[in-house]
């Protein structure tokens, strides 16, 4: 059996192996000292070309076709940023993590959704996409104030999370500010871009891969691998289940009971259960000292693969439901 061939099986995507592999190349070969300082500004340098493209993909066009659909921007907000907090506190408060990984799942749960695979899923599954481009693209616009203040809320017991208005300033600078510069430069360079997909999407991947090289190794260099064991990692990885099944029965039958159509209830399901890695790798470096950055994205890692697995087979379940009713129809 070939590797492509177990990969799909188990669902797992190359970029997602590439994340992990970042993580062990931390471990055997951390970046140090000065070189450690200019990596740092390498970095902040590839945030900012990474959401400048973010800001500069994103059409008005389909921002319109979506934008009057409020009640189901809200409900996804709610759950984006009421419902998950409200669970990763409770986790957190649960004891069964350490606090370092405890306070990595409050940070996940603060975090917006996904653009591009809440989008890709809600497409599969023949949902609304223009919707889903709008609440995914509104949650990460509006994540890039409301999860500092979260941060700021929720985490401010643990120590971990660094001061205020200053974290604020700081992501507006390297997130907001060239998502802002990328919009307003779009119908100069929205042509390059689609033209150039493939290497758009390199560059975008290729950004994050660093960012959790930078983190891990500064984490190792503090001592990581001496604070978690094989067994925390385990019980990290059933709570990430855990919260994920929760939210995904949450969305869809909240969905359900409010009266939205199959349509909108698949962009609810897939833009209310996801948590953004090109967003929370970047924000995790800002709000959070290096080695502890490092700690805190662990959890946020292992969710961001087990929601590909689920919502894979989710959105193949309501493609074939789709299916099934347009043939009866």
């Amino acid at each position: 059996m070939s590797l492509k061939s177990v990969l799909e099986k188990l669902k797992l995507e190359p970029y997602v192996l590439a994340l992990f592999g970042m993580v062990v190349l931390a471990s055997v070969l951390p970046v140090r000292g000065a070189a450690a300082h200019d990596l740092n500004i390498v970095v902040k340098l590839a945030i900012a070309l990474l959401f400048f493209l973010h800001g500069a993909k994103l059409s008005r066009e389909n921002v319109v076709a979506g934008v009057t659909h409020w009640r189901l921007h809200l409900l996804i907000l709610a759950f984006t940023f009421v419902l998950f907090p409200v669970l990763g506190l409770v986790i957190s408060k649960l004891g069964v993590l350490p606090p370092t990984l405890a306070a990595g799942i409050v940070f996940l749960c603060c975090l917006p959704s996904t653009v591009q695979s809440s989008i890709a899923f809600t497409s599969i599954a023949r949902g609304n996409v223009a919707a889903a481009v709008v609440a995914a693209s509104a949650s990460n616009l509006f994540g890039i104030f409301i999860t500092p203040v979260l941060v700021g809320l929720l985490m401010h017991t643990t120590g971990a999370a660094s001061g205020g208005w200053n974290s604020v300033r700081d992501i507006v600078v390297q997130l907001l500010l060239p998502f802002v510069v990328g919009q307003l430069a779009r119908p100069w360079v929205s042509g390059w871009l689609a033209r150039h997909k493939g290497l758009i999407g390199y560059v975008d991947r290729g950004s994050i891969l660093l960012v959790v090289y930078s983190a891990f190794s500064e984490a190792v260099v503090g001592g990581i691998w001496h604070k978690i064991s094989p067994l925390q990692l385990l019980i990290l990885l059933a709570v990430n289940g855990a919260l994920l099944a929760v939210v995904l029965i949450a969305t869809t039958f909240g969905a359900r009971a409010l009266g939205f159509s199959p349509e909108d209830e698949r962009a609810i399901t897939f833009c209310g259960s996801k948590k953004s890695l090109a967003t929370g790798v970047p924000m995790a470096g800002i709000l959070f000292p290096g080695p502890t950055a490092g700690v805190l994205v662990l959890p946020l890692m292992i969710f961001h693969q087990i929601q590909l697995m689920a919502c894979s087979v989710i959105a193949q379940h309501y493609a074939k439901q789709a299916r099934s009713d347009a043939a009866e129809a």
